[in-house]
């Protein structure tokens, strides 16, 4: 029975399946996919890579381990998103989308500060993720240099060319360097005191609107060391100029 096989007609998706099931299937898709992540993130930021087990994940978010696979390639994908995904949306900088060049030195410190801490407003998610940054810190996988590379460096950057432009300097040195680490630091702390802070004063980041007060009140500390640090500048180049007369 050599007879040729009839071969049906391609079918596409909304021939195939009633719109009405298509859009279950991608909610329940999405809904499945963002168990196995939050799932991830709590046993990875708990137990860390090594420790954690894909099927201890799927168990966990209640879906076939095949699931893994078919979302995010492998365990490893799997870390990855975890990692990337936990913090908010990627962007390359924080100047990202914004004229910072254009605005006064208070506006884009404002800007600054509110991109920093935006992820804080995602509560549990966030809290999970910055347990993973600082677990990836102790046992690295190598996410943590990609991260550095990826939006560390480019942050910084901007904000080392903003500074350069409000202390009236052409060259950047190591001053102006310690100045910017000096300005995302006042920022890291809210990050890095999180268990302080809900120990001593937990009205300071208890709402959203807390989280605001920070920003304005780590944009004026940041002004007052930016105008410092330009005065600075003056008195010495001043002086370098009397002693060369």
């Amino acid at each position: 029975m050599n007879a040729a096989k009839k071969t049906s007609p391609s079918l596409t998706p909304d021939d195939s399946v009633p719109e009405a099931d298509q859009r279950r299937q991608r909610a329940d898709g999405a809904e499945a996919r963002q168990r196995l992540l939050h799932a991830a993130l709590r046993l990875f930021a708990e137990k860390g890579f090594s420790k954690t087990s894909t099927r201890d994940i799927a168990q966990t978010a209640g879906v076939n381990v095949a699931s893994i696979k078919y979302y995010f390639g492998d365990k490893d994908g799997l870390y990855r998103a975890a990692f990337a995904e936990s913090m908010g949306p990627e962007c390359n900088s924080w100047s990202e989308g914004h004229d910072v060049h254009a605005l006064s030195l208070r506006d884009a410190l404002m800007v600054f500060y509110k991109e920093f801490l935006a992820p804080l407003k995602q509560s549990e998610t966030t809290q999970l993720g910055i347990l993973l940054h600082f677990r990836e810190v102790l046992e690295p996988t190598g996410m943590w240099q990609e991260e550095i590379d990826r939006q560390i460096k480019p942050s910084h950057a901007a904000l080392v060319q903003l500074l350069l432009k409000h202390v009236q300097v052409e060259q950047e040195d190591d001053e102006i360097h310690r100045l910017a680490f000096s300005i995302a630091g006042l920022a890291m702390q809210v990050y890095i005191n999180d268990d302080i802070l809900r120990a001593i004063r937990p009205s300071l980041i208890a709402r959203d609107d807390e989280l605001e007060r920070w920003t304005t009140q780590l944009t004026g500390y940041a002004e007052a060391m930016v105008l410092a640090a330009a005065a600075q500048r003056r008195k010495l180049a001043s002086q370098s100029e009397q002693q060369q007369k």
